[in-house]
């Protein structure tokens, strides 16, 4: 494991998995600490194993407050910096790659928070993002959005995130939406399809067969 330094009292739990020729990298960032959320939840696994095939390096790290992670969680209000120093960790790590960031649910609306307080170009890339949250857990207004590849992902049948919240949202940012048929927040089963709907997302050369198979 590695660690990823946010400020003097904050350091974070942090895993690398890296090919033997790393094309490109990602920065996941994983669901709400306080319902087991946490780097290793199987959904990242299967996701990770994904991209390592792809040539993808994967930075995977667990929010203040979770595992070994000092700090205590902020409900989404100081997480903003975990996303902030993980991406700095990640290109001071690999400074040739060019990194996307990714996350699911609470990490989804995390990143792409920081994503727009730091205005930043990276690739995102949000899998069942908290459309509708409220507070500290409510997304950036969709038409303050600056202009950068977005994607988000998210399932038909989803418990938690209705999927045409998702839709409009992003037609109204200007991202890219898939919508798996059959899938619920959890992507059970489906964890391939979402792999490779989110290697599109950080600008792989991705078959548009398999990106249409993938949503089918």
């Amino acid at each position: 494991m590695n660690t990823i330094r946010v400020n003097p009292s904050v350091e974070l739990e942090a895993r690398w998995d890296v090919p033997e020729q790393a094309e490109r990298g990602v920065v996941l960032c994983h669901p709400h600490p306080l319902h087991r959320g946490t780097l290793s939840v199987p959904l990242f696994e299967a996701i990770t194993a994904d991209l390592l095939m792809r040539s993808v390096a994967v930075l995977r790290f667990n929010f203040r407050g979770v595992g070994r992670s000092t700090g205590s969680h902020d409900n989404g209000i100081a997480e903003i910096d975990d996303v902030a120093a993980a991406v700095e960790h990640a290109h001071e790590q690999f400074p040739e790659l060019d990194f996307g960031v990714a996350g699911w649910s609470f990490g989804a609306t995390t990143a792409l928070r920081w994503h727009a307080r730091d205005r930043s170009e990276h690739n995102y890339v949000g899998i069942a993002p908290g459309v509708g949250g409220n507070g500290s857990q409510r997304m950036p207004a969709a038409g303050s959005l600056h202009s950068v590849p977005r994607t988000f992902i998210v399932g038909d049948r989803d418990q938690l995130v209705p999927h045409e919240e998702v839709v409009a949202y992003g037609a109204e940012a200007g991202a890219t939406v898939h919508v798996l048929k059959g899938s619920d927040h959890f992507f059970y089963f489906r964890e391939q399809k979402v792999a490779c709907l989110l290697a599109a997302g950080l600008g792989l050369p991705v078959p548009a067969d398999e990106i249409r198979s993938a949503c089918e």
